[in-house]
């Protein structure tokens, strides 16, 4: 690491990404591992095949306590926490007063609190966002003092289970307290990966030794930051600061569904006259969709969105090669009328105006485990 390198935080797996080897690059404030010597490609592949081993440690965790306090967070965020089960997360978002998205986030609730992960770049303003809104009966506090790591892929359960009898059996979206190598940790099964999996939260101190167990069982290899928004990509997940951003609604970004009826029908978060509008009267100038490219070119975040006849309707805003699905994919924003699936629109890649269609998403088959 050189000299301009030292201004940015390691997280506890710091030493372990360097001894195997990997790309380290400056990311939310942090140096991350952006793949190591297999590449990305092969890091992809692996975690769609058996199990990857990511380095999330950069991401906030928050535990937020006191009396109503899932009432309280609703006046936050427009997802339904009053009627959240304990042990159960709700992916939402916190919204500003002209309904924009601030971060999205996991809230977790759990018997007495709830368990927050938002993300590494939007964690201070997201902390001081809460703190201003705190009331003196909610006492809010940073996990300062852990590591959080995911591990994704067909085998994920296999492998975790050896270690933690019964992991298995937890359904998505669901939380549970466990002891991983006589360390006290805290497991969601969830990820961004579209894969089954699980995030990890652990010790700092224990972070090295435990991750080093996981990546000791066969179908274990680390993955970068590389192969993991490759992964998100082809699983049709947002990106927070470009497919999503506090000029973007929780409408326009197709995340309607994460607003339940009752929070439409009360409302009681920032921006929820503008948001409600939008939902009730269908009044927005552009909507998120998915888009594939003709070809094998990609287009990148800030690739021009075109009709047929030359006109701009919207922009790339994350784009890539898909290597599951063999070829170009990208989220985008267009105006309403060209949202339709398998609407033929045009992009404008290196000078030259290519054909793509807009396409449902996820663009792979997502693999979340869900009990019948």
């Amino acid at each position: 690491m050189n000299s301009n390198d030292r201004k940015f935080l390691k997280t506890p797996l710091f030493a372990l990404h360097q001894e195997l080897g990997a790309k380290m690059v400056p990311f939310a404030g942090y140096m991350m591992p952006v793949h190591y010597p297999s590449g990305i490609l092969a890091e992809h592949n692996h975690t769609r095949q058996a199990a990857g081993l990511f380095d999330v440690s950069h991401m906030g965790q928050v535990v937020i306590t006191g009396d109503k306090v899932a009432r309280w967070m609703e006046s936050l965020v427009p997802g339904d926490i009053v009627d959240l089960c304990v042990d159960h997360i709700r992916y939402s978002m916190f919204t500003n007063e002209t309904g924009g998205i601030l971060d999205d986030l996991m809230i977790t609730r759990r018997e007495n609190d709830l368990f927050l992960v938002v993300n590494a770049a939007c964690k201070a303003s997201d902390i001081a966002h809460m703190r201003a809104h705190l009331p003196t009966d909610i006492t809010l506090t940073e996990l300062t003092d852990r590591a959080l790591v995911a591990v994704q892929g067909p085998c994920a359960a296999e492998v975790l289970s050896r270690f933690v009898p019964g992991v298995a059996d937890m359904d998505f979206m669901t939380y549970a307290e466990i002891s991983l190598c006589g360390a006290d940790c805290m497991i969601s099964r969830s990820g961004y990966t579209g894969e089954d999996g699980y995030e990890i939260s652990l010790p700092a101190d224990r972070a090295d030794d435990i991750c080093r167990m996981l990546l000791g069982e066969q179908e274990v290899e680390a993955i970068g930051l590389g192969a993991r928004d490759s992964l998100r990509l082809e699983a049709g997940l947002c990106l927070y600061g470009h497919d999503l951003t506090a000029n973007t609604t929780p409408v326009e970004a197709s995340l309607l569904w994460s607003i339940s009826k009752r929070r439409r029908l009360d409302g009681g978060f920032p921006g929820d006259n503008i948001i409600l509008g939008q939902i009730a009267n269908k009044d927005y100038k552009r909507r998120r969709v998915g888009i594939l490219p003709t070809g094998r070119a990609p287009a990148r975040e800030g690739t021009l969105i075109f009709d047929g006849e030359g006109h701009e309707i919207g922009r790339v805003t994350s784009g890539g090669y898909g290597p599951t699905l063999g070829r170009p994919v990208a989220i985008g924003y267009v105006t309403p009328e060209f949202t339709a699936i398998d609407t033929e629109i045009f992009l404008s890649v290196r000078g030259r105006k290519l054909a793509a269609r807009v396409a449902k998403t996820p663009f792979v088959p997502q693999h979340y485990f869900r009990k019948a």
